[in-house]
This record gives structure tokens, sequence and C-alpha cells, in this order.
């Protein structure tokens, strides 16, 4: 599995790279504002970081103007990842796109047949949204594994993003199903390395290591 990080904190992303973590990165419109500088800037220096893809979300809801605004946001850099909403708009624009070379994610997916037309439309992506499915009593990871089966079933390339990931079980669960990439907060991408028996583990191992009274020259 992949693992992108959900943010447009360019100092996390720094530190999460340096770290070897990070395939790519994802944004969008309420992260760009959350960091309160020129998305373009913003969009650049993630770019020059991180080697993978990188979301970049566009805000017109008309398919011309996805369509331009995409290109826009593409050629900040080769690695722009242009994300659409799944709207029938968005699917024109995704075929378009797609069809002239850009990578393409198509989010805010909340159905299996949502996903259905997005990989008929080439999407390089699909970001399905499991929070938000879990916060209306509805499981999330359902939809992931009803995602995977139906793109299995025809060969679809279209991979399989994971999103609105709240906890470590969230991760996990995609992992076993089957999706392709997961997209998670810097916090519970730190969180993933985590377990009290390792730190307990390393706490014994030191305090013995201590004891014998030797060093490692």
């Amino acid at each position: 599995m992949k693992f992108f990080v959900d943010t447009a904190d360019v100092a996390e992303i720094r530190e999460l790279a340096n770290a070897s973590l990070l395939d790519g990165v994802t944004t969008n419109p309420s992260l760009i504002k959350k960091a309160d500088r020129p998305m373009k800037d913003i969009i650049a220096e993630i770019c020059d970081i991180v080697d993978g893809p990188v979301s970049a979300e566009v805000t017109a809801t008309e398919a011309s103007e996805m369509v331009r605004e995409g290109k826009i946001l593409a050629a900040i850099a080769d690695n722009v990842c242009i994300k659409l909403p799944l709207t029938m708009d968005g699917l024109k624009a995704c075929n378009e796109l797609t069809g002239e070379g850009f990578l393409v994610n198509v989010t805010l997916c909340f159905s299996a047949v949502q996903a259905l037309l997005a990989a008929k439309a080439g999407a390089t992506f699909i970001s399905p949204f499991i929070g938000r499915l879990d916060d209306i009593n509805l499981d999330g990871m359902e939809l992931i594994a009803d995602i995977r089966r139906i793109y299995d079933n025809y060969g679809f390339d279209t991979e399989i993003l994971a999103a609105s990931i709240r906890t470590m079980n969230h991760v996990r669960e995609a992992a076993l199903i089957g999706a392709d990439v997961a997209t998670v907060p810097p916090a519970t991408l730190r969180g993933l390395v985590k377990h009290p028996l390792t730190d307990k583990g390393l706490e014994t191992f030191l305090a013995d290591w201590k004891a014998t009274g030797q060093t490692i020259a």
C-alpha cells in the first residue's frame, strides 16, 4: 500500500518526506484555507519536496472550466494530480484530461457505482471517503471492498485511494481489503509506528544494556 499525507502544511510534509514515509500528497480547498497561503505557491513547494503525485483540486463546477483550471494546476509541476469532484461535469472533465495524459484524482466518492463511473471515465485515482460514511452510520470499509471487487472484475487500472481516514484501524482494514493508497492526516501517519509493547520492549532492552556496562564503539 502507498501512503499519501492529507495536508497542505509544508513543514509537516517535509518532515514526513525526510523519514521516507511518503508516496504522495493530497490537498483540498479546506486544507489550503487552513494553510493561509496562495494555493499555487503551496502546491509548487510540495511538489519540490515529494516525487509522487500531489493532488490539487479545481474549484470550478462546469466541465470546460474544470479542464481549464486543471491544466493551470498541472502546469505547476509534472507530478500534480488534478483533483475533480464526482459529478457529471467532473467525469466529463476527467475523461478529457486523462485522455490528454494528465493525472486525475476523482474525489468525494460515496458509492461503488460512482467509483465504476469514475473508472470508466479514466480516473487515475478514486477517493472513497471512509470516515464520512462512518459518521452517518454506514460502513466505509464495505465501500472499499465493493470498489475493489468491481475493479478486479473488469480489470480497471484506477487506483483506490482510501480517504477520510480517521484511525489506524481504518488503515489496517483498507490494506487488508486491497486499497492501493491510503491518504491520512500527518498525526495518523506518525501513529502507525506506535505500539505500547514496542515502547515497553525498547525500555527493557535499553535498561538491560545499560546494566552490562558496555558501549558500542
